[in-house]
């Protein structure tokens, strides 16, 4: 047990350190961890749990606990959760600082606009990676497509979205 917990405490300090445009940036790398390097979760566990995370309210990593929780009860969920928040936390409040203080450089906006995409990108391989985990059969895809399609193009609010997609599983459509 003392093992796993050290590789979720390196696992998860090593992605809160490069999660720059938000933890779904890191996902492909989470996902590759956890399930192919570790094997502590199949595709459809590690899709299942991000569901649950994205469906309830806080942050947008809260998949991150779940895992730990998954992989080693109370203590994995504890060390998961400081990894993964913590060396993020301190590293956000010293580059805010360093942000401010040096707001009217030219460098500052560079750094920003090269960032924008990057984070852009990684967000996509992301979506890309949940989708290939989850999506099994050409109905489900068609359903991850769709939803895109409105979530993207629309104002509606995703709460419905992911209320149209119980209503689908729940009637067995999408199996």
């Amino acid at each position: 047990m003392n093992a796993t917990l050290t590789a979720l405490a390196v696992i998860f300090t090593q992605l809160s350190l490069v999660a720059f445009g938000g933890g779904n940036t890191v996902l492909p790398e989470m996902h590759r961890q956890v399930t192919d390097v570790h094997q502590w979760l199949t595709d459809a566990d590690f899709a299942a749990l991000f569901a649950l995370a994205q469906a309830a309210p806080g942050p947008n990593m809260m998949v991150v606990p779940l895992i730990g929780w998954h992989v080693a009860g109370a203590a994995g969920m504890l060390v998961s959760t400081v990894a993964i928040f913590g060396p993020s936390s301190v590293l956000t409040a010293v580059a805010l600082r360093l942000w401010r203080r040096f707001k009217d450089n030219e460098w500052r906006r560079a750094v920003q606009a090269g960032l924008v995409p990057v984070s852009v990108g990684l967000v996509t391989a992301s979506a890309v990676l949940i989708v290939q985990a989850a999506d099994h059969t050409w109905i489900l895809l068609a359903i991850s497509a769709g939803v895109a399609l409105v979530a993207t193009t629309t104002r509606l609010h995703p709460l419905w979205l992911l209320a149209a997609g119980a209503v689908i599983g729940w009637s067995g459509f999408g199996q």
